[in-house]
């Protein structure tokens, strides 16, 4: 199998997004608590539990009584906040991801990002983190009407031609997609990963630099 090219997840994959989620988070029901919109403790737990998913289907899971507009206004305010977190340093990639991201640079992999995130808030740590050194292009959820991430893997596919590739991911969207699109799945047992899902992988890894040992078994 030629696996030359390979697309990574981006949040619990490549980057730490737990050291910054629960403070955008709190800011953000702070928020909604001082406009009379929201009573009780923010719903960090609830929102672990589906991370993974696009953020339009995130607000309508932790905001069900709450009006379409309000939930678009929230999107833009979480956003925003991440957005601070990202640029005051307050995230950071998982151990090892430079050095693996590097190693397959010079190996002569295509690296792609796929992620449920929005263009602006990938961009940001694409910049930040100077992962351009890296990836070839970013595929954001935002690009695809379906907001499918097996739909989002196969406009890679398709753009770059690719015959067989592998995926990299930690939730089970990313595992689907791998499949829908007859690539490897390699899953990431880290943050927000759920080990019913990881069974559905073609093998798992527990740190990043464990990628090259797989790909190379996959060989």
């Amino acid at each position: 199998m030629n696996t030359k090219h390979i697309i990574f997840d981006m949040d619990g994959t490549l980057f730490q997004t737990d050291k910054i989620l629960e403070f955008a988070l709190d800011d953000t029901f702070n928020d909604l608590r001082l406009r009379g919109l929201w009573e009780g403790d923010t719903p960090i737990e609830q929102y672990r539990s589906i991370m993974g998913v696009p953020l339009p289907k995130v607000w309508e899971a932790l905001l069900p009584n709450q009006s379409e507009s309000i939930r678009q206004e929230v999107d833009q305010m979480f956003l925003n906040k991440l957005l601070v977190n990202i640029r005051a340093g307050n995230g950071a990639l998982y151990p090892n991801v430079v050095e693996t991201l590097s190693r397959l640079k010079e190996q002569g992999y295509s690296i792609f990002i796929a992620s449920n995130g929005l263009v602006e808030y990938l961009n940001t740590i694409v910049e930040v983190y100077e992962l351009d050194r890296f990836v070839t292009e970013v595929f954001s959820i935002e690009q695809i009407t379906s907001l499918d991430k097996a739909d989002l893997v196969r406009e890679i596919v398709s753009k770059y031609n690719i015959q067989s590739g592998v995926v990299v991911g930690d939730r089970l969207s990313d595992i689907k997609a791998a499949k829908a699109n007859e690539l490897y799945s390699v899953g990431c047992r880290f943050d927000f990963a759920k080990e019913e899902e990881l069974a559905q992988a073609d093998v798992v890894i527990d740190d990043m630099k464990d990628v090259m040992e797989k790909l190379s078994e996959s060989l």
